[in-house]
């Protein structure tokens, strides 16, 4: 993570110095010289939470924030380095660190109507750690020539996002009053080659981010964001639960100690709620058809750098 984000700063940092070695100066009010390469420096303050096989709503599992249990959502912050241009796109590099988790004890008060996603008892949680490279698209500033109408530009300016993301994600269940680390346990029999569909999945891969946002410039040296940004994932695995349950007498061929004890007791937990139940591999565990996501709500401050005020 480190080395990707140091390549990817000295990267970004580059490419506008080379676009900075060819800008010109223009008024951008009557106090300040601006520059169409501005950069930003700042941080941001939000929350985060996830799409996902756990937890939901009463009936069967819906698409999108229909399923979203709002009462799961955790802090988030990060920083950032904007380089913007003309106002109308900024490249953005960033950081965020998070937590996303999910229950399926949420449906308790419906559980009548969850088709056993209540009974199936599951629950996880993982820290996220994220490095992006996005862009921000300014279309007040693309399609309107603020310059020509010899007027100052709005305050605001609304915004679209979009780019790629590396992160690193951590699915734990908690057990015994211990968290522990779910990967590992190969939970539905990722990498049995009894199930050689069943793929393990790494714990750092790349997203999609995309999202809305809105720019409020406080001050000619300051400027605010508020934004919603999705994260598109390539796994269904964020929560460690994505098809069938496997075989348990399997497990004991590729684990042992207490990884074997672990497996037993927490790829399948409906015998938490009921002792007498009975769980045949190949029951559903998980909808693998769609891939988990998540996303944060955020507010971002910065510093500008490049504008220079006019002595007078």
């Amino acid at each position: 993570m480190k080395k990707v984000l140091i390549a990817a700063g000295v990267v970004f940092i580059l490419s506008g110095i080379a676009l900075q070695s060819k800008a010109q100066y223009y008024f951008y009010n009557k106090d300040y010289y601006d520059n169409p390469l501005v950069y930003e420096v700042g941080a941001s303050v939000g929350v985060m939470n996830c799409l996902t096989d756990l937890g939901g709503k009463k009936g069967i599992g819906k698409r999108f924030i229909k399923d979203l249990n709002f009462g799961n959502t955790q802090f988030a912050g990060g920083i950032f380095l904007n380089v913007t241009y003309k106002n109308a796109f900024a490249f953005r590099l960033e950081g965020t660190y998070g937590q996303v988790k999910a229950y399926d004890s949420v449906l308790k008060s419906v559980k009548t109507s969850t088709y056993g996603r209540y009974e199936r008892n599951l629950s996880f949680r993982s820290n996220i750690s994220e490095v992006s490279l996005t862009t921000e698209i300014h279309p007040l500033y693309i399609f309107i020539n603020w310059l020509s109408r010899d007027q100052e530009p709005p305050k605001y300016s609304p915004y679209l996002i979009g780019g790629i993301g590396y992160y690193s994600f951590n699915p734990q269940a908690k057990l015994q009053n211990k968290w522990v680390d779910l990967q590992p346990l190969h939970t539905e029999g990722q990498g049995f080659t009894e199930y050689p569909k069943r793929k393990n999945y790494s714990l750092h891969q790349v997203n999609f981010p995309l999202g809305l946002g809105v720019k409020y410039e406080l001050s000619p040296m300051v400027n605010l964001r508020a934004e919603c940004v999705y994260r598109i994932l390539t796994t269904d695995y964020l929560d460690d639960v994505s098809t069938q349950y496997a075989d348990p007498n399997l497990f004991a061929n590729y684990l042992s100690g207490t990884k074997l004890t672990n497996a037993l007791l927490l790829n399948d937990r409906q015998y938490e709620l009921d002792p007498t139940h009975i769980t045949t591999p190949g029951d559903q565990r998980g909808n693998s058809t769609r891939n988990d996501a998540y996303f944060t709500f955020n507010v971002k401050a910065s510093i500008i750098l490049g504008r220079e005020q006019i002595r007078h």
